[in-house]
């Protein structure tokens, strides 16, 4: 199913409200002093959008995943970061799914008004990279609690969160990895720079990036999510949500930057016309708009069939690639049309520039998509 262009034109003009209180200069000061969006994060929460993937019983939206990346993408369009936001969205999913009754009750209405954020998600750690079958944090099980050790690293916004989201080891015998993991929904607040310590991690880009350490974190069975051993599973349905969601932001970045690089070509006179009479100028943010257009149709598709909780491997992996390479072609053609202008703070270009190159490595590379393509759609036989 292909959308008209007045699908979810409500909830586009209902967050670019919310954006146009926070400008570009916004985003520079928090960018250059390494700042949490805490106002913003604040204004999406009152206004429901955080909430979206809620069901309403426990006071959220009830909305779809295709929703959410509407959201994400306005917030990019607009010359924001959705980085604050995103977490709470694409691992949603696990504990809808496979969370306790328990866990769905203590929390979810406190995270849809606000009271708790759920953004943290720790997986990946120094030593196993994309190997997340590798991990070395291991819980052990004590009568009704459960022991935690080991560390994550580049886990962001674990500072700004009450709840993480964490894969553990907990069975070192078993010969099949995929069944050694586990997944827990953590309430931090108690253990903070006691059995929990966070270390910020200074980066390119404001996406308040940390290692989280455990020490002897002791916490009830209670805090597991489904059944010990299917962890990595449980993770895999949230792995097609973050791919949709964060090709959606991709794919606001490249609107961004195709509307700027547009108008200032337009505008910018040069030898006494419009620099944008030039085909060196044009060509490449042509290029840059058909694989954004191309891209968005397949993120579309994807979350059509997420939605209706049909199988979007495919979709949402190549969704995230070409979005990925869309928004770099539209940044860096954005770069050129901008000249020099691009490298100052006050034209904005910069840090979106930067901030878009992440999607080439990060939450899954663009070479981890290439080779699912080659190994579980192409039939290669596997590299790794």
């Amino acid at each position: 199913m292909i959308e008209t262009n007045t699908d979810w034109q409500d909830l586009r003009e209902g967050i670019r409200s919310v954006c146009k209180k926070f400008s570009e200069d916004y985003w520079r000061e928090l960018d250059q002093k390494r700042k949490y969006p805490t106002k913003f994060v604040n204004e999406l929460t009152n206004a429901g959008y955080l909430a979206c993937l809620i069901p309403e019983k426990y006071g959220g939206s009830g909305l779809n995943i295709r929703a959410a990346s509407v959201i994400l993408e306005e917030i990019h369009r607009s010359g924001g970061n959705g980085a604050a936001c995103h977490a709470q969205m694409y691992i949603m999913g696990s504990l809808l799914k496979h969370g306790s009754e328990y866990l769905k009750d203590k929390y979810l209405s406190n995270i849809a008004n606000g009271d708790l954020r759920l953004q943290a998600f720790g997986v990946t750690e120094p030593t196993s990279g994309t190997d997340t079958m590798s991990i070395k944090t291991y819980a052990v099980k004590k009568g009704d609690k459960y022991n935690i050790n080991g560390q994550k690293i580049w886990t962001s916004r674990a500072e700004y969160s009450d709840l993480m989201l964490l894969l553990a080891k907990t069975n070192k015998e078993e010969k099949n990895k995929r069944n050694s993991l586990s997944l827990f929904l953590i309430d931090m607040r108690p253990y903070i720079n006691k059995e929990i310590n966070i270390k910020p991690i200074k980066t390119m880009i404001n996406h308040s990036s940390t290692e989280v350490f455990f020490d002897n974190l002791e916490v009830n069975e209670n805090c597991l999510i489904g059944e010990e051993g299917r962890g990595f599973e449980y993770i895999l349905d949230g792995l097609n949500a973050e791919r949709l969601l964060i090709a959606a932001e991709c794919i606001g970045d490249a609107k961004y930057f195709i509307d700027k690089s547009t108008k200032y070509a337009n505008d910018r006179e040069v030898f006494g016309r419009p620099i944008g009479k030039n085909q060196a100028i044009q060509f490449p943010i042509a290029k840059a708009y058909s694989r954004m257009i191309a891209a968005e149709l397949l993120l579309q598709k994807g979350c059509n069939l997420y939605d209706n909780k049909k199988n979007c491997g495919q979709e949402a992996n190549i969704a995230k690639l070409l979005s990925a390479e869309a928004s770099w072609d539209a940044a860096e053609a954005t770069m050129q049309t901008f000249g020099g202008f691009s490298f100052s703070e006050e034209y904005h270009i910069e840090r979106k520039f930067r901030e878009t190159r992440l999607y080439q490595i990060a939450p899954v590379s663009t070479n981890m998509i290439l080779a699912y393509v080659s190994h579980k759609i192409l039939g290669f036989p596997r590299s790794y």
